[in-house]
Order: C-alpha cells, then structure tokens, then sequence
C-alpha cells in the first residue's frame, strides 16, 4: 500500500511542478458531484478547493453543479452536463485579468464581483456560437443542441453572433439564438428566470461539498490494498473526489484502508450523497 500512495503522490507532484508557472484564475469553491478536471491531457475528480489554470477544463455530470470563483471575484455556477474551460495569458491575473471563458455545453451564471483596487478586467464568454462583451453585469446562458440562450439579469452586455453585434441593455431580456434560424431578444419573465436559475443553484440540501465542511462519507472500508485501491478508482472514475487513508484498528496486528468524501455541511449533506453512491454499488455510512 505504501508503494501505492507513493506512486500517487509521486504523480500528482510532478504534475502540479510542471503547472506551477502558471498563475491560478479561480478556485473551485464548491462540487456537487459528479464532475471532473482535465489538465494537460489528464482527467481527475473536480475537488473543492481546487485553484484551477488557464486551459483547465471543468465538466459536470447528471444533476451535478459547481460553483467557481475568479481571482477579480466574479462568479461562475454551471449546471449539469456543462463543459467549461478557461483561457488567459495573463501573468498576474489578481492585477489584470484578460481572458475568454468557454461555455461549451451546458447551463452557467456569471455574476461580476466589485473589482479588486489597481485590478483591471477584460474577459469575454463564448456560449456556444455567441460571444459576450462583458459589463459589471449579471447574466445566465445555456449552450444547447438546438440553440444558444444569454440573459440579461443585470447590467449590459454586447453579444456577437456570425458577424453580427447585438447590444442586450434592458435587463430581465435574453437572446435566443437558435443553430437555424432568426435571432431574437425576449423578454424574460421570473417564473422562467426561477427554473433557468434552479439549473446552475446549489442549495441546501443537494449533496454539495465545500472546503469548509467537517462531515464526511465513508464510502468503504478495505482489509487489502487491492481492494482499495479498486474502490478507489472506482469513485474517482465516476467523478467523486475520493480520498484513501490507511489506519490500524486498536490491538489490530493489520492496516485497514479508509475510502472517503469529505467536504459536507452538516449531517444532511452528507446523507443526499450517501443515497447516490448507493447507485454506485456502495453502502456508505456519514462521519463527522
């Protein structure tokens, strides 16, 4: 087993050494998994807490969220099945921030936060086919087989879509940009923005973990190395950010091998993600 941890140890601080140039963007702040990170050809559990780079990817799976928080403090939230990836050449992203973010597929929100003193900000969002100029400005978007959708919640925003500009000023509109046919501004009515918004929330009581949760699952527990090891892979593969820890029960002679989640609120938390590995084959038990 200690070869093992080794081993991953070994990889992931090699990985992160040949990153270590890079400045961070963002910082996952929370994971309703499953959802994952690929960087540099590799793809891994998405964990909280994570500082993500320019060329990360983020991508959701069923009835996953993630919330992520730019180093200017705006905010992006992105709903299941979402492909997200970031895009900077900025060297020191805390003082000037130049970039495009990438809404490949799926459903997302960016909310700007109140500019840091002495930062500057220049960031565009691709939803799809459009392009979005970016204001001191709340919006919502999904990009979609059929169509591209951008809200206007707050703010204002310039879209550009096939050559063509479109300037949104009127908040509680949107832009339906279907792949065939004629764009339209609309207007947007809160019984809409409220289901719209519900595909990009996490709230209370939806399995979320965050870095300042103290509860944890207990997915497995192994008497061989082996078998953890399988668990293990097993949950990371499906996009859960396990963890292994190796322990001696008291007047034990033999190492057992812990597989976990950690991250939960409370007691609740924890519970609603027990109740999905079950899907997965496993009996997990919450901690604190």
């Amino acid at each position: 087993m200690r070869s093992a941890l080794h081993v991953l140890v070994l990889a992931t601080g090699l990985l992160v050494t040949a990153i270590a140039h890079a400045a961070a963007l963002a910082t996952v702040e929370a994971v309703q998994a499953p959802a994952w990170l690929e960087r540099a050809g590799k793809r891994m559990p998405l964990a909280h807490g994570t500082e993500l780079r320019s060329g990360d990817i983020v991508l959701t799976g069923a009835e996953a969220r993630t919330y992520l928080l730019l180093v200017d403090g705006s905010r992006i939230k992105l709903g299941e099945f979402a492909r997200f990836a970031l895009h900077s050449q900025s060297t020191r992203p805390t003082k000037v921030l130049h970039g495009a973010l990438d809404v490949i597929t799926g459903a997302f929100r960016f909310t700007t936060g109140v500019l840091k003193r002495a930062t500057e900000r220049n960031l565009q969002i691709r939803v799809g086919t459009a392009t979005i100029g970016i204001r001191g400005t709340d919006i919502w978007g999904k990009s979609g087989k059929e169509r591209d959708i951008v809200a206007l919640l707050e703010g204002h925003i310039e879209v550009t879509r096939s050559g063509e500009t479109l300037e949104l000023a009127e908040p509680m509109t949107y832009l339906d940009a279907p792949r065939a046919g004629e764009v339209l501004i609309r207007p947007l009515e809160s019984g809409q923005l409220n289901l719209w918004a519900r595909e990009t929330e996490i709230l209370p009581g939806d399995g979320a973990a965050r870095p300042q949760g103290r509860w944890r699952v207990q997915v497995a527990v192994a008497s061989t190395q082996g078998e953890a090891l399988v668990a293990y892979d097993k949950l990371r593969e499906a996009g859960f950010d396990a963890r292994l820890r190796p322990f001696k029960p008291v007047e034990a002679t033999d190492w057992q091998y812990a597989i976990t989640l950690a991250g939960f609120a409370d007691r609740k938390e924890a519970t609603i993600v027990v109740e999905r590995l079950a899907g997965l084959g496993f009996t997990a038990i919450v901690q604190r």
